[in-house]
Formats: C-alpha cells, sequence, structure tokens
C-alpha cells in the first residue's frame, strides 16, 4: 500500500470504535483518535476488558462454561504499538462504504 493510501486509510478510521487485544489479554474498545509511526494508538472513551484465561481442566462432554469479562471505564489512553496483538475495527452495515 502506498503512502498516501495508507494515510487515507487511517483517516477513515477516525472516531470508528477499534478493539485493541493486547498481549496481556487485555482488550479495549474505543473510539481511534490518533496513531503515529511507533504504531501506539490512541483511544477515546474507551473500555478496558480482562479475558480470563482458559480453565486449567474440562472433562470431555462437559458443559460449556460461559465467563463475564470485567470491565472498567478509562477514557482516553495511549495504547504502546509494541503491546497490540490484533486490531479490529467495529463496523455496522449501516457504517460500510456504499452502504446508506
Amino acid at each position: 500500500m502506498e503512502k498516501s493510501q495508507s494515510e487515507d486509510y487511517l483517516k477513515s478510521l477516525l472516531n470508528k470504535n477499534l478493539r485493541i487485544t493486547t498481549s496481556d489479554s487485555r482488550m479495549f474498545l474505543g473510539q481511534f483518535k490518533a496513531t503515529d509511526s511507533d504504531r501506539n494508538i490512541i483511544l477515546g472513551q474507551t473500555f478496558e476488558y480482562r479475558i480470563p484465561p482458559p480453565p486449567k481442566h474440562v472433562e470431555q462432554g462437559a458443559e460449556p462454561v460461559t465467563v463475564d469479562m470485567a470491565s472498567r471505564y478509562l477514557g482516553l489512553v495511549a495504547i504502546p504499538g509494541g503491546c497490540i496483538t490484533k486490531i479490529e475495527v467495529e463496523e455496522f452495515a449501516s457504517q460500510m462504504k456504499g452502504n446508506r
């Protein structure tokens, strides 16, 4: 992707909700505000979710267990680029290009 295409893509993400997973098993959900050349990301109106560890021992054929993720409101956060393992854009059909 060329630099101008990259810049246009990043601009199109401004104020969209991103889900960012970090290497310490946390997930941040907030509005994309900025990034830099080190891949650090600034999110606004952010919630942090702690992903629970998988059960250590599950019997074969056992019922699946649903665990709620603990969350807290953080507001404006900076996420270091080196800690990011996954970035997802949260879009609804009405927000995608070409849809009305």
